[in-house]
């Protein structure tokens, strides 16, 4: 059996986002463990669904000799910042170094695919250049990527797999992890000439992020397409949406593929993007202004059939914002709205001051709005403290499915019907038990706002009377026509039908 080793390292950056992601953001736990070295991986990852936990899962079954180098990651904002990449990256190449000393067969590494730095457009490219400078050019080097990758040219030179997501909400990320150890005993069996069938295609138009949900059209019917495509010759296909809140020259949807037989991979790819092409069109998604959403919203809510949920999309952490945008509530709050919820609004200074307050008594705060995003404000009132917790809890949802969260202090508060959780570090709102720690029932509700693009339909869709996707200040762009690119391939298409990016003169 081989001798693999394993780590990895994740962020999915929105060059847009106001808030970099510093070497702290690593390391601390927040909705996933933090900064993890050693054999301490694999306690904090078992059951988790997480890609790296499905690759241990599935090579220890295989026999394999496993040798855990350092995992991490952060939740998405704008770039990592030099220091924290260098220190990172730096850190995994040295363990890399040492766990070579006495031998490896194979090297595993569990990535997002749209990384970026202050300094790098690509950090995953560079990482795993630095990786393949190490261990040479006949040493099989295997990765996981998130459904949402920017996949780049360095990055498919640097691997000889990349294999992603096919579910959003993903909630095959420990499965994707399993199929890629699947396809490395494959690699390990018949020798390097296996991989030389690395083909990319990139799509000539950016996809809105909500657009690549596969529980609907047209992303449902393109990954049915990509499962008829893989077999044979074509050991592995995947098809990124990709990330398009990266500024970038790569960023947007690709489709991927590697096997021995590069031509056959080459015509599944190909064959792959021209599905993807041929629903340009499809992959609009309709969103409500504020006023016009909370009204709808308090009309048609009811407690027959399960809440209205309004989606805060461009406020959404798992997209890079800072998840304190009060918009959504304090149109609530003007509309009179009752038996209303919102998740999660992320002010360390408000939970502070409930804990301060003390549960069942009222609190005056100023709310949210602290990134400094246009059109936001904070939203000033007393509020009354009905729970408290220390944040940790354990997700019960098939997104974050067995992740023992650790917000820091959490507060649920109330201002006439509608309430609020508060807390210390962001987190996206797809786990029903971040209401129900704090003893509310989400079910139960008439309305719901939730931070969140499409994660949250893995657990909250099932007991949705309809869902919304409202455009409310936040820097998750559902359109992407008026966001400031500078970067992007020349005539890219930065909505699907356009308009056509033009590189400044």
């Amino acid at each position: 059996m081989a001798r693999v080793a394993i780590g990895g390292f994740q962020h999915e950056t929105n060059t847009f986002a106001p808030t970099p992601a510093a070497l702290e953001d690593f390391a601390r736990p927040g909705p996933w463990p933090g900064w993890t070295h050693g054999a301490a991986i694999f306690e904090a990852v078992a059951g988790i669904n997480v890609p790296i936990a499905g690759f241990i899962a599935r090579a220890h079954a295989a026999g394999h000799q496993l040798v855990p180098l350092s995992w991490s990651q952060a939740v998405p904002s704008g770039p990592v910042t030099e220091a924290a990449y260098e220190e990172i990256t730096g850190r995994l190449i040295e363990q890399l170094s040492q766990a070579l000393k006495d031998g490896l067969d194979a090297l595993y590494l569990d990535l997002h695919g749209a990384m970026v730095t202050s300094h790098l457009e690509d950090g995953e490219g560079e990482l795993l250049a630095r990786a393949r400078a190490l261990v040479g050019d006949d040493f099989p080097i295997v990765a996981s990527l998130d459904l949402h990758a920017n996949v780049t040219p360095r990055m498919v030179e640097y691997s000889d797999a990349l294999i992603s997501y096919r579910t959003y909400p993903h909630v095959d990320m420990a499965a994707t992890g399993g199929r890629v150890a699947r396809h490395l005993d494959r690699l390990l069996e018949a020798g390097p000439e296996y991989a030389l069938g690395n083909v990319m295609v990139q799509l000539p138009f950016l996809i809105p992020i909500a657009a690549g949900c596969t529980s609907h059209e047209p992303a449902q019917g393109l990954y049915r397409r990509l499962a008829e495509l893989e077999g044979g010759a074509v050991a592995a296909l995947s098809f990124n949406c990709g990330f398009p809140l990266a500024d970038i020259h790569h960023a947007g949807a690709t489709a991927l593929g590697c096997g021995a037989e590069k031509a056959a991979v080459k015509d599944a790819v190909i064959a792959l993007a021209e599905a993807a092409c041929d629903q340009e069109g499809a992959f609009k998604t309709p969103v409500w202004q504020t006023e016009e959403a909370v009204a709808h919203a308090i009309a048609h809510a009811g407690h027959h059939g399960g809440p209205i949920i309004l989606v805060d999309s461009q406020d959404n952490p798992g997209g890079g914002a800072d998840s304190d945008s009060v918009t959504i509530f304090a149109e609530l709050v003007r509309q009179s709205a009752r038996d209303a919820a919102v998740a999660i609004v992320t002010d360390r200074e408000a939970a502070a001051a409930a804990h301060e307050a003390g549960s069942g008594r009222n609190v005056t705060l100023s709310l949210g709005a602290k990134c400094g995003w246009p059109g936001q404000a904070p939203f000033e009132s007393s509020f009354h403290v009905e729970a408290l917790s220390d944040g940790r809890f354990t997700a019960t949802g098939p997104f974050y499915r067995g992740a023992r969260i650790d917000l820091g202090s959490m507060a649920l508060l109330r201002v006439g019907g509608v309430r609020v959780v508060v807390a210390s570090q962001k987190m996206q709102a797809a786990d029903q038990e971040i209401f129900r720690h704090l003893g509310l029932e989400p079910a139960l509700q008439r309305i719901l706002v939730l931070k969140s693009t499409a994660h949250f339909r893995a657990h909250f869709q099932p007991i949705a009377k309809e869902i919304l996707i409202v455009e409310a200040p936040g820097p998750n762009a559902v359109d992407h026509s008026g966001l400031p690119y500078e970067r992007l391939r020349p005539g890219l298409r930065v909505m699907p039908g356009g308009p056509v990016y033009q590189a400044a003169e």
